[in-house]
């Protein structure tokens, strides 16, 4: 319970001086002169794959020579990464990670972190506010390396994470041509949730503009995430809130384990979360997650929107095409709790029939699926109720990739409480078919009860269902 408390208060300073003022950016100074650079805060460091830890080289605007010095490659593609706030004003474990994840994918790249840590170790709204400062000197920055050696800004990405998502879109709203990419990593809320578009990151900033959401939890302008969409394509794996592996047990178990020291990074566990999957994305080339449109993140509990027509469906990360859609385009996905985040999602449509009328509520089920690779057994949902003659849609996914589906098994779970009903008759209902889709191939499989009917009665053994054919189910597709 100590270590529970201790989290807690934690958390609590750190979301308190995360959110200590809301409303607009602060107001800043005018932009200065294009040619003097003297008044640029804010370093730009060429790292290399050999070195990726470390400041070694400093591409200095103004000065030409720095950048033969540190061996700028002009013929190839730039990634400017820029940091957040911090509170201890020193780079956060993630940046090498993420340094040497962009060097792998792309090894002739030239990757360049920019050091503001002297701005962001301030007070929160403080650091808000340098955000377009931060900007100016990045924007300034590329202007000169197109004007200086005619470095063409459509090789340039911009990969800014929390405040330096922001500092990014402020940067390509100044370039003098836009930048070919920004992908914003969960962009901060306090104090930008409300703001204007030329004070935070918006889709006007680039070229392309790709948004990971997965800290919004909370009310409006107080979550650590920015809730709304912000870019041509804005993703909130599982949901946008907490992600896997980042509630409070699993955070009370790494502190019994390593002790406090790490609470820091708990506390920013589901916030930095955007990084890995992005990192994910660059190392795992030949498996990307895969991201669908959706309303709502209800709608995409339900399973309604495992669609890939029209643009529908969208790789998250480093090889994400390139949709600008008229408006905001929300997409949903599922991850695992680790490296490697792809899991596999499937549509489950169940129709509940049968002679006498039954409603219950909060059932729990468990479903195993088997194909042609491997199976995924026991895998547990809940519905909100079940009642006769009803049909009942939901989402499930799987952290095996078990090939084409062949076989399934559903089976009803007692409750956990005693029921006198249930001791007299356990209920039950008649299933005779039920359709799955499957999200990453698009196929749909409809299986039949290996009788005429199949009784799913509540506690007992799980019912199997084999694979059949029904030509109305290849007429339809959504």
């Amino acid at each position: 319970m100590k270590s529970q408390a201790l989290l807690l208060v934690a958390l609590g300073v750190w979301l308190q001086s995360l959110t200590a003022s809301r409303g607009g950016v602060a107001a800043t100074a005018e932009i200065p002169g294009q040619r003097d650079f003297g008044d640029i805060e804010s370093k730009f460091a060429l790292r290399t794959p050999e070195n990726t830890v470390d400041d070694t080289c400093h591409l200095i605007p103004g000065v030409t020579e720095s950048v033969a010095n540190c061996h700028f490659n002009h013929s190839s593609k730039t990634f400017v990464v820029i940091h957040g706030w911090t509170v201890t004003g020193m780079y956060e474990s993630w940046v090498p990670k993420l340094v040497a994840a962009l060097y792998k994918r792309e090894p002739d790249s030239n990757v360049i972190v920019v050091d503001w840590l002297m701005r962001a170790q301030q007070h929160y709204p403080v650091s808000a506010g340098y955000t377009k400062l931060v900007g100016n000197d990045v924007a300034r920055f590329i202007n000169w390396m197109e004007e200086e050696f005619n470095y063409a800004v459509d090789n340039v990405h911009l990969l800014g994470y929390s405040l330096g998502a922001h500092a990014a879109g402020i940067a390509g709203s100044l370039t003098k041509n836009k930048v070919n990419r920004i992908t914003g990593l969960d962009p901060a809320g306090p104090n930008f949730e409300y703001a204007e578009a030329p004070s935070r990151l918006s889709p006007d900033d680039a070229d392309f503009v790709d948004v990971l959401h997965t800290f919004t939890r909370g009310s409006p302008g107080r979550s650590i995430g920015i809730q709304k969409p912000v870019g041509h394509v804005d993703i909130y794996p599982n949901g946008g809130t907490f992600q896997p592996g980042c509630n409070v047990g699993e955070a009370i178990r790494v502190i019994a384990e390593k002790g406090l020291g790490d609470v820091d990074q708990l506390v920013k566990c589901s916030h930095e979360r955007s990084i890995h999957l992005f990192i994910d994305s660059l190392l795992n080339e030949e498996n990307p997650s895969k991201a669908y449109r959706c309303n709502s993140k209800e709608a995409f509990e339900k399973g309604l929107c495992l669609s890939c027509r029209k643009n529908r469906c969208n790789n998250m990360g480093y090889e994400i095409n390139k949709v600008r859609a008229k408006r905001n385009s929300k997409m949903y996905l599922k991850t695992r709790s680790q490296m490697p985040y792809k899991v596999f999602h499937y549509q489950v449509k169940i129709h509940f029939s049968g002679t006498e009328m039954s409603e219950h509520k909060n059932q729990a089920f468990e479903i195993s699926l088997y194909g042609t690779v491997a199976e995924s057994e026991n895998i547990a949902f809940t519905l909100p109720e079940v009642s006769t003659n009803k049909t009942y849609s939901f989402l499930l996914y799987t952290e095996v990739d078990i090939g084409e589906l062949l076989m399934l098994k559903l089976k009803w779970n007692s409750d956990s409480y005693f029921s006198w009903s249930e001791w007299w008759s356990s209920p039950d209902f008649v299933i005779q078919k039920i359709r799955v889709k499957a999200g990453e191939t698009q196929k749909k499989v409809l299986f039949c009860s290996r009788n005429k009917a199949s009784y799913l009665t509540k506690g007992k053994e799980p019912v199997v269902f084999v694979k059949c054919h029904d030509k109305s189910v290849t007429k339809k597709s959504g």
